[in-house]
């Protein structure tokens, strides 16, 4: 084998043994599980509890929409975070004041969504 190959030769034995384990799992579970097919097997399996009601129900859109407020404010925080740890090093570059107010007017924007989603009740459940 060349030599430039030598440093990937683990990781090429790592993925080999993997990939028979996934076989080897596959194949026993096929051959040595279960096959009785039981109308307790068949029913629904909600957290220990019998299933109440039918499983393709209609959810309100609120539900989503509370869901995608919460998406959209993890990622604003997760772009506030290395934002205000680099601060002080934008501030040395001579381009504090310019990402200051860059993360203020996205801000804004993101605060502008929430107060219209507030005034056209998106939050309220009754």
């Amino acid at each position: 084998m060349n030599d430039y190959l030598a440093p990937y030769l683990p990781v090429l034995i790592v993925l080999l043994l993997a990939g028979i384990l996934c076989l080897a799992i596959a194949f026993v579970a096929t051959v040595l599980g279960p096959r009785r097919i039981t109308a307790l097997k068949e029913s629904t399996f909600e957290c220990g509890n019998v299933s109440v009601g039918d499983a393709h129900a209609r959810h309100s859109v609120k539900f989503y929409l509370v869901a995608l407020l919460f998406i959209v404010f993890d990622v604003e925080s997760v772009f506030i975070y290395p934002w205000g740890a680099l601060l002080r090093d934008f501030q040395a570059d001579g381009i504090g004041w310019f990402a200051y107010c860059e993360m203020l007017s996205f801000m804004a924007t993101l605060a502008l969504g929430l107060v219209y989603v507030w005034r056209k009740g998106a939050l309220e459940w009754t």
